[in-house]
């Protein structure tokens, strides 16, 4: 496993490949490192027994706020150094593309893009 401060730094570099128009339009959201899902972490995400998740966007999306949207804890976008390593075969190169894809999916959601939606636009 990478060192954390690695594996941030990774993040770092994916967050900041983000064209500038998403990055100015990013709105309440912090993007948090944790080792593993937890077992709530997998149930709010339905994901399946012997299943992985790389990511958990917690929030509400931008599409979906209101007028009344305010003094609101920010959301969260939550990788996981894990299960992305472990989908990446390990290797740094893998692991650095991994990270990458796993930031895009999780803001697709900050900006109101469904799971639905990315298998239609071929994201998965």
């Amino acid at each position: 496993m990478l060192p954390r401060n690695q594996f941030e730094a990774l993040v770092d570099e994916a967050l900041a490949s983000l064209p500038v128009y998403f990055q100015e339009k990013m709105e309440n959201v912090a993007v948090l490192v944790a080792i593993w899902p937890t077992h709530d972490d997998l149930r709010r995400a339905s994901v399946p027994p012997g299943h992985m998740l790389l990511g958990l966007y917690s929030g509400i999306p931008l599409t979906q706020r209101t007028s009344s949207y305010n003094l609101v804890a920010p959301d969260t976008i939550t990788l996981f150094q894990g299960p992305i390593e472990a989908a990446a075969g390990g290797e740094l190169a893998q692991i650095r593309e991994q990270v990458r894809h796993t930031v895009v999916h999780e803001f697709a959601h900050h900006f109101g893009i469904s799971d639905d939606r990315l298998r239609e636009l071929g994201a998965y």
